[in-house]
């Protein structure tokens, strides 16, 4: 046997006396404080042998938690306490009560490899690089000024949208419409959004004749997909690191793939604009200003630029993989629950024209009046969110939960899934029933649920900071597709609900027929 073998061998047989004398430790302290309930950990690696027989596994542990009839469950991943949580009593004590107590983040390798080594605000642990880009976040990006200068850069995108249907439908006339990828269109929607506000731009490359992506931002969507499938996703070198410089599961190759998917296109945006500034080919007096050149001009107290380029492009990342999922899932599934109740659809688009007409567009103005446009959405977050656990949250100090004993660098998993169909909470919680959300007062429907029975977008010091920008994305778009088309099931179709088998998105992407229902001048007014 070799002397390197040999090495290897002895320092695993270490690695492995420790951990398992951790693990006794533990479990000794936590038999007198009384861990939340969960199924048998094994020595040493915990839950992993189910976890792994078990995908995904989400799914497994929510399932667990039925089966055990609790709302707050400890699964042991390799010696690390995973809290998970479906109760919205719990998760309030999480993200309001005890807030300081939970507020940073675990380390693992997708929020590392996504973050460029944890330089951006939602995935960093609690510290001064987070202050920092929250600080930017909060004062420079998502503020309401920033978000209502670039207004025009949103409306643009939703004038895009309706103009690409319409022609697709006048070249589909004589069939009787024109059959949509819902799934594709809110996709790209949002993600030309984003590029729109971040770099005045639509598309990387040029797009195709009919106004639809090209094949390079197929790409750079799809990617950004991608990070967010991984992000977070229970790799075991998360909780062995030890393990990471072997990439048992490919797991690392995956993300790297994924971000650089992403970052192929947005880099050299960035690069170039820095540039731009640098040589004084950019001023402050061009009118076409974005946040890619506010991100570059912010300074510090000295004068100097207080981003480098790898945090610009980091956090421009992150933006992009935040906005482009929840409003893109959420109206996609609007939809399909609309195809097979009518009756909501119906209702949907009376109040449209009850509120807005038939002589406009419905603006981002008028989304607090929708309220019932709102209570769908809400409806959908409320059922079908896009993943089912917000981003863990790290235990700092030891603590109680619900009469529990939380040991200090537990990672606490509040369960959108959970909580929206919370059997004990929601009434019929599986039936998609928007009027579960107006107020008897008819005030105001807004995504945010207070009582965070539902979490749309999280909550808390480390909850979305962009907010109000998903809830105007989600709101106009689904407006958008409502006002301007008639929508139906293509023949010998038919809407089927079921989520796919590795998530909770449908199972099969939302095709479905749309025909033009305004004026035709309304159609004809969006110039490219």
């Amino acid at each position: 046997m070799s002397s390197t073998l040999l090495l290897m061998m002895m320092i695993l047989i270490i690695i492995s006396l420790l951990l398992l004398f951790s693990w006794i430790v533990r479990k000794q302290k936590a038999n007198k404080l009384r861990l939340p309930p969960g199924p048998m950990a094994w020595p040493i690696v915990g839950c992993f042998p189910q976890l792994l027989r078990n995908k995904p596994v989400f799914k497994w542990m929510l399932n667990v938690m039925e089966e055990m009839n609790t709302e707050i469950a400890c699964f042991n991943l390799g010696g690390t306490n995973v809290i998970a949580v479906t109760s919205p009593e719990v998760a309030r004590e999480v993200l309001k009560k005890q807030d300081s107590v939970f507020a940073s983040r675990p380390t693992c390798m997708s929020a590392e490899l996504s973050s460029s080594n944890y330089l951006t605000s939602v995935v960093a642990p609690m510290g001064e690089q987070w202050k920092k880009m929250r600080r930017v976040l909060m004062s420079h990006v998502v503020s309401p000024k920033a978000l209502n200068w670039l207004s025009h850069k949103r409306d643009m995108e939703a004038d895009h949208l309706v103009r690409y249907i319409y022609n697709q439908c006048r070249r589909n006339a004589a069939a009787g419409g024109c059959v949509v990828d819902v799934r594709e269109a809110g996709k790209h929607f949002c993600g030309n959004v984003m590029k729109q506000m971040v770099f005045s731009k639509r598309y990387f490359r040029a797009g195709t004749e009919d106004g639809g992506p090209g094949v390079e931002d197929e790409e750079h969507v799809e990617a950004t997909f991608g990070v967010l499938d991984l992000l977070y996703s229970f790799g075991v070198s998360d909780f062995f690191p030890w393990l990471r410089m072997f990439d048992l599961e490919g797991h690392r190759k995956s993300i790297q793939k994924a971000v650089n998917g992403v970052r192929k296109y947005q880099d050299p945006e960035v690069d170039e604009r820095i540039k731009m500034w640098k040589d004084g080919t950019k001023t402050d007096d061009d009118e076409q200003q974005d946040l890619l050149d506010v991100l570059i001009k912010i300074k510090d107290v000295h004068g100097k630029p207080l981003l480098t380029s790898e945090e610009i492009k980091a956090q421009i990342l992150e933006l992009m993989i935040t906005i482009v999922d929840n409003p893109s899932n959420v109206v996609e599934w609007v939809v399909a629950e609309m195809l097979n109740q009518p009756e909501i659809l119906k209702r949907a688009t009376e109040e449209l024209d009850n509120v807005v007409g038939r002589e406009r567009l419905v603006q981002e103005s008028d989304l607090p009046r929708l309220n019932y446009l709102n209570a769908c959405l809400k409806e959908a977050f409320r059922i079908h969110p896009l993943s089912s656990f917000v981003p863990p949250h790290l235990c700092s100090s030891d603590t109680t939960l619900s009469n529990y004993f939380i040991p200090k660098g537990s990672h606490v998993m509040i369960s959108r899934h959970g909580l929206g169909r919370n059997p004990r909470i929601w009434d019929e919680p599986l039936k998609f029933k928007p009027e579960r959300h107006l107020k008897n007062d008819g005030s105001e429907v807004t995504l945010v649920d207070r009582e965070v029975k539902i979490l749309s977008f999280s909550a808390g010091r480390r909850g979305c900071p962009g907010v109000q920008l998903g809830c105007l994305v989600s709101g106009m778009l689904l407006g958008r597709l409502l006002q301007g088309f008639e929508w139906s099931v293509p023949p010998g179709g038919r809407v089927d609900l079921r989520e796919s088998k590795d998530s909770i998105l449908l199972a099969n992407p939302l095709n479905a027929l749309a025909n033009p229902r305004l004026p035709h001048h309304i159609y004809s007014s969006l110039h490219s």
